[in-house]
């Protein structure tokens, strides 16, 4: 039992001493789970141990009950044989209230019967016993030495006159041994019960310390998850922090990008700047060097006219005079014979007759032939002509040697102008004799041609400069518009096939402009195109699909974020129209003043004048460069189309003059508004009025 409770103790104390302090954070969650798991495999080996300590425990107690188990049987089975058992109990030391513990539980049965018997006051007779049997030596009176004493003999009394002094020591004797046996069987019991009682101290103090080891696993646990959690925490704070930076360096890079950015942009900004004033000067010298020029050449044309003036009037009018008189003998020689053929024919019926059905057989023939013409040529038109899409077209309608004798071909036309005619920024008309020049390089190199894409506000000259492009290269060109496909509806993919296959059949190559494009090119995710317009969208696309070496695509539109994303895949050169700057728009003004006002003064007269009435010239009076000038700063926001029709306008008004003269306070106020009407223009298109 001491061993058992020491190794309890000494056990307890190992577990206790064991006892991990807590530790520091783990780094991560595998390493303190494998912690806790060998923390958890030695409290549970600790558990075992002291569970097999208490299994002893109970194993030795067990052994030793059965041994004081023998010991009570033995002292039960001396009771039960005692002669004297009844004197025992009747003697003053023996008593019951003066034991310890109750012998009830390890005297024999028949005790138990002498001692009722005794208090019911029964004596049972000399020399029997309780059963009724004889003494051994037949007698009496149980007697020592000389006289035999039975063990079932009469039962003495210490008051009995017949004992004697031996027997009455022999009794006490006995009496004191029944009285020691008495104290050592409570001995044997008050020790089983301490046993008992260390035992149950000890299965306490086991199950608490089994309960104090449940909780410090489980406060181990917890901490640990707490450990866990703090380290989770920490962790994502660590996160969180790192996120941080990241994104303060990546937003310390883009400023650094931005910044770098930023100042290229300054510097290319300024480069181009430095080449815009470099070309602006260049263009004012050039321009005037040509003022200078036309104006001497101007002064020297007027000093000839005059000097010649009166020779050529009078020239003019003797030519007048002889082709008067030519005339007039062929209309009399003329009407004199159609009067002579009258006479004839009237005069002679056979001759009428024949005369009647010649007229008649020639109006047959000539209705027949016109008709038969007509219905040919539709024919022929619809098999070898060009497509009906198409609008205007340098290539012949049919290929006849005869029309193409009969109109200059491409090839003498890009030999001409080339682009003086299109006023364009310098840079951007750089670019475009570029490509006009890369694309005849590329038609005469066999290599595939480029397809474009030209964007901007409404009259900036895309259709122009596509037509020139053309002619520049040496490339025949077809102009068609994007509204013409959606009337045609199921029949636009056939017309669509037809032009590309007519296209093909031009030997030097054709350039295929397309004006308004987002007409029918645009987005097929838009819910108002309808099917057809979808389906000639795609077969646009399959013939563009490949680089061409015979057609040069050019689409032009005015919203190109309209188109749809295959059309723009297949644009190669994408080029941006803007509005005319100051300069631009002043050399316009020039450009539509000479075209519509200077050469109708110096138009000259022709054989038309001879029935014509004779139109009045016009005058320009003090018309400068300073106020065209001023009226290019003016005109800030118009296009090209829209400076066209502001001179448009100012012949107009010098028409409506009745001397036709043109001066400075005329062209003023025809600016002035003009201007008024497009800022009032704009501002009903902002308000969706327009």
């Amino acid at each position: 039992m001491d061993s058992g409770g020491g190794g309890g103790s000494g056990a307890h104390k190992a577990a206790s001493g064991s006892a991990p302090s807590p530790a520091p954070p783990a780094p991560n969650p595998t390493a303190m789970l494998s912690a806790l798991m060998s923390k958890r495999a030695k409290l549970q080996e600790e558990l075992r141990s002291i569970e097999r300590q208490v299994y002893d425990m109970e194993t030795t107690y067990l052994q030793e009950s059965n041994q004081f188990g023998s010991v009570l049987k033995g002292f039960e089975s001396f009771l039960s044989s005692s002669k004297n058992t009844s004197n025992l109990k009747r003697s003053r030391k023996f008593q019951a209230d003066e034991r310890l513990f109750s012998l009830s539980s390890v005297t024999s049965p028949a005790v138990d019967e002498h001692l009722a018997g005794r208090d019911d006051g029964r004596e049972y007779g000399a020399g029997r016993s309780k059963g009724g049997s004889t003494p051994a030596n037949g007698q009496g009176k149980p007697k020592k030495g000389g006289r035999p004493v039975g063990r079932d003999g009469k039962r003495l009394r210490p008051n009995d006159p017949d004992l004697d002094d031996e027997d009455v020591f022999e009794l006490m004797r006995k009496q004191e041994e029944t009285r020691l046996t008495e104290l050592e069987a409570e001995k044997v019991q008050y020790a089983i019960h301490e046993r008992l009682r260390d035992m149950e101290r000890m299965q306490k103090k086991a199950e608490d310390y089994r309960n104090s080891l449940q909780q410090e696993a489980q406060a181990k646990a917890q901490a640990l998850r707490y450990e866990d959690e703090l380290a989770r925490k920490r962790m994502q704070t660590e996160h969180a922090a790192q996120r941080r930076q990241d994104a303060e360096l990546v937003k310390m890079q883009e400023a650094s990008a931005l910044r770098r950015e930023e100042a290229r942009r300054a510097t290319e900004q300024k480069i181009l700047e430095e080449m815009i004033r470099t070309e602006k000067e260049k263009a004012e010298i050039d321009q005037e060097i040509n003022r200078v020029k036309a104006l001497a050449e101007a002064q020297a044309r007027v000093h000839e006219e005059k000097q010649s003036e009166e020779v050529t009037k009078r020239m003019m009018l003797e030519r007048m005079k002889g082709e008067k008189e030519k005339w007039l003998s062929a209309i009399n020689t003329t009407f004199s014979h159609i009067e002579g053929g009258f006479k004839a024919l009237l005069t002679d019926r056979s001759k009428l007759i024949m005369g009647i059905g010649g007229v008649t057989a020639l109006a047959a023939g000539v209705y027949t032939t016109r008709e038969g013409a007509r219905v040919t040529w539709s024919y022929i038109n619809r098999i070898l002509g060009q497509p009906s899409l198409i609008r205007e077209s340098s290539m012949p309608k049919f290929p006849l040697p005869m029309s193409r004798l009969l109109k200059p071909s491409s090839a003498s036309l890009s030999r001409g102008a080339g682009f003086e005619n299109v006023i364009l920024h310098p840079s951007l008309k750089r670019r475009i004799e570029h490509l006009a020049r890369a694309t005849a390089n590329t038609k005469s190199h066999g290599a595939p041609f480029r397809n474009m894409l030209f964007y901007g506000p409404p009259g900036t000259g895309k259709t122009l400069v596509a037509r020139e492009m053309a002619r520049k290269s040496g490339l025949d060109y077809a102009m068609m518009t994007g509204g013409d496909v959606a009337p045609l509806g199921s029949e636009a993919v056939t017309k669509i096939h037809q032009i590309f296959d007519w296209a093909k059949k031009s030997k030097k190559g054709m350039l295929v402009f397309i004006d308004e494009a987002d007409a029918f090119l645009c987005e097929r995710n838009s819910t108002h195109m309808s099917e057809a317009q979808r389906s000639a969208l795609n077969a646009l696309l399959f013939r563009t699909g490949d680089q061409s070496r015979d057609i040069v695509l050019v689409l032009a539109t005015n919203r190109p974020g309209d188109l749809d994303a295959a059309i723009t895949d297949r644009i190669d050169e994408v080029i941006e129209f803007p509005l005319p700057g100051e300069e631009e728009r002043f050399q316009l003004l020039k450009l539509y003043l000479n075209q519509y006002i200077l050469k109708e003064e110096g138009k000259g007269s022709s054989w038309g004048a001879l029935f014509k009435k004779q139109q009045r010239k016009i005058q320009v009076n003090g018309i400068s460069d300073d106020l065209l000038r001023e009226a290019a700063r003016k005109i800030d926001g118009f296009s090209g189309r829209e400076i066209a029709k502001l001179v448009a306008s100012v012949q107009a008004a010098v028409y409506g003059r009745p001397d036709c003269i043109l001066d400075p306070q005329l062209f003023s106020e025809v600016v002035d508004y003009k201007v008024t009407e497009h800022h009032q223009r704009i501002k009903l298109s902002s308000e969706g009025m327009v």
